[in-house]
């Protein structure tokens, strides 16, 4: 027998063309919202990320695992942290828990406020307006110049000297 010869029938040498197929299984259904007792907000700041979780509570906050004051130390960063908590009065009403990495302390407690303004948006879209007036959702772009190639620092040139 030759290959043209074979024993199961072709749809070309039976003159039909078989029907497709269905598919077997349904498109698969999409994961259903997972119900969480915290709100979530990331902030940024310099090359400071903040991962921020507001849980209901009496308004304790904890930073990498220790209190407020036991990892900022300053009075004008713990300020700065809470200053989106005490504009919407909401003070005592959220506690914090944030995971926070890289940059400075300065651009830490700059990324844990941004980082609070947005889990407050999530618990409350309401609160936009005046989070907005405050600049708490505007990210802070300024960042470190890079250096140029010439110079000592990103601007800073060699003295000149004449002779």
């Amino acid at each position: 027998m030759t290959l043209k010869e074979s024993a199961v029938p072709t749809p070309e040498s039976t003159g039909s063309v078989p029907e497709p197929t269905p598919a077997a299984e349904p498109a698969p259904k999409p994961a259903p919202a997972v119900a969480r007792d915290y709100y979530y907000g990331t902030g940024r700041r310099k090359t400071a990320i903040a991962r921020v979780r507001l849980y209901p509570g009496n308004g304790t906050v904890k930073v990498n695992d220790k209190s407020l004051p036991d990892y900022f130390g300053k009075a004008v960063n713990e300020s700065l942290i809470m200053q989106p908590l005490r504009t919407t009065n909401l003070l005592h009403k959220f506690n914090v828990v944030a995971k926070v990495e890289g940059g400075g302390l300065s651009g830490q407690a700059g990324a844990l406020s941004h980082g609070i303004a947005r889990a407050l948006l999530e618990a409350d879209e309401n609160l936009r307006p005046l989070l907005r007036k405050g600049g708490f959702l505007t990210r802070d772009p300024r960042v470190k110049e890079r250096k140029k190639p010439g110079l000592r620092r990103a601007r800073k040139a060699k003295q000149y000297t004449k002779r």
